[in-house]
């Protein structure tokens, strides 16, 4: 078991460096504007049927993953749009988009799945030695997340980030002091889905195919490693609450990795997850309500 769970670590440690990009995806409208959306599981595979697409049609990987943020960023502005303007629930307005992306997958594809071959893509850009290597993967992808995480930092200590912490703070009183709270809420959601698309597209490279189902179940896992990285650092500040979806990531793979090595179904994953989920987000209500009865009586 231990051997089988050694074994499993740099295949796992590079997929949780890819996903976490889903855990980010997920932190900016959760955490940052208290709206929860919905619209990942549609976004991610986006990103990665947009790749798949147009690097089999001859573009070069680097405008294919820069197509997938703008796909991603596209599908998040419409979930705000449809919240905003037709008063619709986030939640509901993120199904919505997240079925309708489920169409225009198909339609961009042509087909439920394409492969790509390992030349087309961005590994093999940079080295075509690194699809042979598991470590060389884990190193691209490590610099890559850390990019990203530098990116957002820097952006949630702009103008323009603070304005969006400001309106995920109070979008009420937001408009009093010169914010545009529909735009700012706007650019959050794009920016959540953009990363997701991006992740999604990265994912196609790595595996060498995309499939229109490949985001099914994707929002729970990023969840679970969101509230793992924040109970594991904390989100008191802003490098944490960004640095916290990447060390969550990467423990939840891990800890999905040695589930499998002890002989646990790939079947039941899913089950446990969602039940993990349920009871992180439901025992503080569950304890604050005990606790209000308590001191009532």
């Amino acid at each position: 078991m231990i051997q089988a769970f050694i074994n499993l670590i740099p295949i796992t440690l590079a997929q949780s460096l890819i996903y976490s990009f889903v855990a980010l995806a997920i932190m900016v409208p959760f955490r940052t504007l208290s709206l929860p959306d919905l619209t990942t599981e549609g976004s991610f595979p986006l990103g990665g049927c947009l790749a798949a697409a147009v690097l089999t049609a001859g573009l070069d990987p680097w405008s294919s993953m820069a197509l997938a943020i703008a796909g991603g960023f596209l599908a998040g502005i419409s979930t705000a749009l449809i919240h905003q303007y037709f008063k619709i629930n986030s939640l509901l307005a993120g199904i919505l988009v997240a079925t309708m992306i489920w169409s225009v997958n198909l339609r961009v594809m042509g087909m439920p799945n394409k492969s790509v071959r390992p030349e087309l893509t961005a590994f093999d850009a940079i080295s075509p030695e690194i699809l042979l290597g598991i470590w060389s993967q884990i190193a691209l992808l490590a610099a890559l997340v850390g990019l990203v995480v530098l990116g957002l930092i820097a952006f949630y200590k702009s103008e323009v980030g603070l304005a969006l912490r400001c309106v995920g703070a109070n979008a009420r009183l937001s408009p009093a002091i010169g914010i545009n709270a529909r735009l700012y809420t706007t650019v959050g959601f794009g920016l959540a889905n953009g990363l997701a698309a991006l992740g999604g597209a990265i994912v196609v490279q790595q595996q060498g195919y995309a499939d229109v189902t490949m985001g099914f179940g994707i929002l729970v896992n990023g969840l679970a490693a969101l509230i793992i990285g924040e109970a594991i650092i904390g989100r008191s500040t802003i490098q944490r609450q960004v640095i916290a979806p990447i060390v969550g990531s990467i423990v939840y793979y891990q800890l999905i990795s040695l589930g499998l090595s002890t002989g646990l179904h790939p079947s039941d994953l899913k089950l446990l997850t969602g039940a993990f989920v349920l009871i992180t987000l439901g025992l503080p209500l569950l304890t604050k309500g005990r606790a209000a009865v308590s001191a009532g009586a």
